[in-house]
């Protein structure tokens, strides 16, 4: 019950973090003289999509956590790459962080749920984001990178710039309830690797040298043809 519960906390923190930011914006441009409508108009909208975000995580761990049959689809993997940067800018410029991405233009794709997926690329990015938080003397970099290995296999790998962590707990940083960070529940990481694993791939961590981290993960590409399906949710 104790992961379960941190389990959700920890996945539905950002969605309703950005519900509240973007409602607080759509006041403050309401408050102009005259209000901005345009930009409320905008605002709500990106209310609407982190409300059916948050939903689609309760979707996504209810079926992990009761281990039911994901949902199955072609996932193209540099799409979901540029959805999450577009999700997390915010976040970006509130921590002053320049993001590069370097995104291999031949990717097959892969069989997989796109909820899921999506969840897991999200994650490496904040993590990647908090990990720069007491970095001063450094410029704080976000780099997200995609390629196709010589097996086939599709690996993806998010480097940062932040405090990195012991070699000797690369695995470590995987175990529940393991965490870096003060305010941090441990849970992120683990439901991370759990996702990776149901999709036949593998999650690991490396020193990103000369500071850092990097997380990376490869899964297995797939060029036949999947039925379309809908996300989870």
């Amino acid at each position: 019950m104790g992961a379960l519960t941190s389990s959700i906390a920890h996945e539905l923190h950002q969605p309703l973090g950005a519900i509240v930011t973007n409602a607080n914006a759509a006041l403050r441009w309401l408050a102009g003289q005259p209000p901005d409508i345009d930009e409320v108009r905008e605002t709500l909208g990106r209310i609407v999509r982190d409300g059916h975000r948050a939903g689609e995580v309760i979707g996504g761990m209810r079926a992990l956590i009761k281990k039911t049959a994901a949902v199955t689809a072609r996932v193209d993997l540099n799409g979901l790459i540029e959805d999450a940067v577009a999700l997390v800018q915010s976040e970006l410029r509130r921590h002053r962080i320049l993001l590069r991405t370097e995104l291999a233009d031949d990717l097959p794709p892969v069989a997989g749920d796109r909820v899921q997926l999506q969840q897991v690329i999200l994650n490496l990015m904040m993590n990647g984001i908090e990990a720069m938080n007491e970095v001063a003397d450094r410029p704080r970099e976000l780099l997200i990178t995609s390629r196709r290995e010589a097996s086939g296999a599709v690996l993806v790998a998010v480097h940062d710039t932040g405090t990195g962590f012991d070699p000797q707990s690369a695995e470590q940083v995987f175990a529940p309830f393991y965490s870096t960070k003060a305010e941090g529940l441990g849970m992120g990481l683990a439901i991370c690797q759990s996702i990776i694993e149901a999709h036949g791939g593998r999650l690991w961590a490396s020193a990103h040298e000369p500071s850092g981290a990097v997380f990376q993960f490869t899964l297995p590409s797939t060029q036949n043809e999947i039925a379309p399906a809908e996300h989870a949710g």
